[in-house]
Protein backbone atom coordinates (compact mmCIF):
# COMPACT_ATOMS: atom_id res chain seq x y z
CA UNK A 1 0.00 0.00 0.00
CA UNK A 2 2.77 2.52 0.86
CA UNK A 3 4.29 1.76 -2.37
CA UNK A 4 1.44 2.66 -4.33
CA UNK A 5 0.89 5.59 -2.49
CA UNK A 6 4.38 6.78 -3.25
CA UNK A 7 4.00 6.14 -6.67
CA UNK A 8 1.14 8.74 -6.71
CA UNK A 9 2.66 11.06 -5.13
CA UNK A 10 5.91 11.12 -7.03
CA UNK A 11 6.34 13.14 -10.44
CA UNK A 12 8.56 12.33 -13.55
CA UNK A 13 8.87 15.84 -13.86
CA UNK A 14 10.22 18.38 -12.20
CA UNK A 15 8.57 20.99 -9.94
CA UNK A 16 9.41 24.06 -11.74
CA UNK A 17 8.72 22.00 -15.22
CA UNK A 18 5.72 24.24 -17.76
CA UNK A 19 4.38 23.78 -21.29
CA UNK A 20 6.63 26.07 -22.38
CA UNK A 21 9.96 23.41 -21.68
CA UNK A 22 8.28 20.74 -23.90
CA UNK A 23 9.98 19.71 -26.83
CA UNK A 24 7.34 19.88 -29.86
CA UNK A 25 7.00 17.21 -32.60
CA UNK A 26 6.71 18.32 -36.49
CA UNK A 27 3.17 18.15 -36.15
CA UNK A 28 2.65 20.39 -32.98
CA UNK A 29 4.84 22.65 -34.51
CA UNK A 30 3.22 22.50 -37.70
CA UNK A 31 0.14 24.18 -35.79
CA UNK A 32 2.17 26.13 -33.45
CA UNK A 33 3.68 27.95 -36.72
CA UNK A 34 0.20 27.65 -38.64
CA UNK A 35 1.99 26.24 -41.62
CA UNK A 36 1.47 21.97 -42.93
CA UNK A 37 3.84 19.76 -42.14
CA UNK A 38 5.97 19.33 -45.35
CA UNK A 39 6.59 22.82 -44.91
CA UNK A 40 8.05 22.20 -41.78
CA UNK A 41 9.78 19.50 -43.22
CA UNK A 42 11.23 21.53 -46.21
CA UNK A 43 12.43 23.99 -43.24
CA UNK A 44 14.80 21.76 -41.76
CA UNK A 45 16.65 20.18 -44.89
CA UNK A 46 20.56 20.86 -45.11
CA UNK A 47 20.31 22.43 -48.28
CA UNK A 48 17.52 25.09 -46.76
CA UNK A 49 18.49 28.86 -46.76
CA UNK A 50 15.90 29.47 -43.74
CA UNK A 51 16.42 26.69 -41.37
CA UNK A 52 14.26 26.11 -38.66
CA UNK A 53 15.71 25.42 -35.25
CA UNK A 54 15.33 21.56 -34.01
CA UNK A 55 16.91 18.76 -32.20
CA UNK A 56 17.77 15.83 -33.58
CA UNK A 57 16.66 12.56 -31.31
CA UNK A 58 18.16 9.61 -32.86
CA UNK A 59 14.96 9.94 -35.99
CA UNK A 60 12.99 12.00 -34.29
CA UNK A 61 13.38 15.97 -34.84
CA UNK A 62 11.81 17.60 -31.87
CA UNK A 63 11.23 21.82 -31.68
CA UNK A 64 11.72 23.83 -28.63
CA UNK A 65 9.03 26.41 -28.51
CA UNK A 66 11.40 29.05 -27.53
CA UNK A 67 13.59 29.06 -30.29
CA UNK A 68 10.76 28.90 -32.54
CA UNK A 69 9.67 32.30 -30.93
CA UNK A 70 12.90 33.19 -31.61
CA UNK A 71 12.74 32.56 -35.40
CA UNK A 72 9.68 34.55 -36.04
CA UNK A 73 10.65 37.39 -33.83
CA UNK A 74 13.67 37.57 -36.23
CA UNK A 75 11.44 37.03 -39.30
CA UNK A 76 9.18 39.70 -38.16
CA UNK A 77 12.59 42.40 -37.42
CA UNK A 78 13.58 41.46 -40.73
CA UNK A 79 10.33 42.33 -42.64
CA UNK A 80 9.99 45.87 -40.69
CA UNK A 81 13.68 46.42 -42.52
CA UNK A 82 12.50 45.95 -45.91
CA UNK A 83 12.07 48.94 -48.13
CA UNK A 84 8.34 49.91 -49.02
CA UNK A 85 8.15 50.79 -52.69
CA UNK A 86 5.12 53.82 -53.57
Amino acid sequence: MAAAQELQTTSSLPTNFSENDALLTVHDTARFLKVSVAWVYEHVRPDTEDRLPFVKLGKYLRFDRRDLQAYIDAKREACQWIPRRR
